[in-house]
């Protein structure tokens, strides 16, 4: 089995050609033999029959020397006489076509006869001269018009597929060059190289299968990248909590330890404990949200009076450091997922206190369009930078390190948030400056075309 894409080419271009070319011979064989071979009797009996006018018309003698003096003279010509004996005028080259004894007493008889069974025509005359009936045998000297034309005919197909095998060869290497050139990109991908470079400038369907390559070659890069930075980030969010609890363990050791330390130790390792928890838990969700695998449970409720009832809920984050809320909530129907929503307000409001100055204020506002409702949450907190802003979605990143040490959070809650508003087809984005606060805009669509609502 031939396994290699340029010789498989290369072959099926030749079969091409060259069993077109045996077709194409073999038609025209077909068609125009019998019209050579009619034309070259045609020829042969004309000379012939300006011969016997010759004898005819002039002296024996003077024929005689005329014909054994021509030096151009393309047939070979034979008289016989009634015993079989004869005179031969032209080149013969070797070429004596068997002239038998019924056939010479035929053409005496006055017959025109056709020698059949030979490789040359020849073509028999009646003739009469001065010393009595002659028989005239003209036979052609150069090869007949058929079999000339099915000699050239064959050298051109030689000729032509030689030539046509060169090119298509070339032509070949430039068409496989490219397939190439991704079987290599395609084996340093395989090892980790994602610097390949194809510089491909073809069109058609080769040039749109390497730019395909290319985009999938930079989303690999970009989610291989990703997976770096995941299980660095991993690495270093488990090992902070990990070593605290190694740590604070072995001074649960100490036989000496007062009681007081021992619980402030205890309480330690089980808020790290917990962080370890969450963050895994944080890592399932996005990977269940991430995966498509999680069906939306749609139903309409009314979204304002859940944004209240988060707000309820996370009173005692804020009501112990003076932080108020001031609301401009539209009523409005919704049809989504309840129960997701409700964390992305958890985790976004609970941001939006986590972030705010002691007696800062938070406006949380909604706005219904005609298919889409925007809510508002904005603070007075300490911001974010602009280069931060571009990768808070990010999964463990977190904008404010010294700050958010203060606080609980595995940098989980933005990348779940933004993945649950991307099933629900929304958008959210966030407008901020350090030291004025921040804006976090979501926009959802007022129903969610895929499925219909749960009742």
């Amino acid at each position: 089995m031939i396994r290699s894409l340029y010789t498989r080419v290369v072959l099926t271009y030749l079969g091409s050609v060259i069993g077109g070319t045996i077709i194409a011979l073999l038609v025209a064989i077909w068609v125009y033999y019998d019209q050579f071979n009619a034309n070259l009797k045609t020829n042969i009996l004309y000379f012939g029959q300006d011969i016997v006018r010759m004898y005819e018309s002039f002296p024996l003698r003077e024929v005689d020397t005329y014909l054994s003096g021509m030096k151009q003279l393309n047939y070979s010509i034979r008289v016989y006489d009634e015993t079989g004996q004869f005179q031969s005028y032209g080149s013969l080259n070797g070429n004596i076509s068997t002239v038998s004894m019924d056939q010479i007493k035929a053409v005496l008889d006055g017959e025109v006869v056709q020698v059949t069974g030979v490789e040359r025509s020849v073509l028999g005359l009646p003739l009469k001269t001065g010393t009595g009936k002659k028989a005239l045998f003209v036979n052609s000297v150069a090869p007949p018009s058929a079999t000339f034309f099915i000699k050239w005919l064959l050298n051109f197909a030689v000729f032509s597929l030689i030539a046509g095998s060169l090119i298509i060869l070339v032509a070949a290497v430039f068409l496989v060059r490219p397939i190439k050139k991704l079987t290599k990109a395609t084996r340093q991908i395989a090892t980790g190289d994602f610097s390949v470079k194809l510089n491909i400038k073809q069109k058609g369907e080769l040039g749109t299968l390497a730019r395909s390559f290319e985009d999938m070659m930079h989303d690999l890069q970009e989610l291989e990248q990703m997976r770096r930075d995941f299980v660095s980030n991993v690495s270093h969010e488990v090992q902070s909590p990990l070593t605290s609890i190694s740590g604070y363990a072995k001074a649960l050791k100490q036989v000496n330890l007062a009681e007081q330390e021992r619980s402030r130790y205890l309480d330690i390792i089980i808020a790290e404990a917990e962080r370890m928890s969450k963050m895994s838990d944080g890592l399932l969700k996005l990977s269940l949200l991430e995966s498509q695998s999680l069906q939306l449970r749609l139903s309409t409720f009314s979204l304002d009076e859940q944004i209240r009832r988060v707000i309820v809920a996370v009173q005692p984050q804020w009501s112990d450091r003076n932080i108020r809320f001031e609301l401009d909530l539209e009523p409005v129907r919704l049809m989504a997922d309840q129960d997701q929503l409700n964390q992305v307000w958890t985790n976004l409001i609970g941001n939006s206190i986590k972030f705010s100055r002691d007696g800062g204020v938070i406006n949380v506002s909604i706005r219904q369009e005609i298919k889409h409702v925007t809510v508002r949450i904005s603070d007075t907190g300490i911001g974010i930078s602009l280069e931060d802003q571009k990768r808070i979605f990010e999964r463990f990143f977190k904008a404010d390190r010294s700050h958010s040490r203060k606080y609980s959070g595995s940098g989980m809650g933005l990348a779940i948030v933004k993945q649950i508003i991307s099933l629900h087809q929304g958008e959210i984005r966030v407008e901020s400056e350090p030291g004025r606060g921040t804006t976090v805009i979501v926009i959802l669509p007022t129903a969610t075309p895929a499925d219909k609502p749960d009742y």
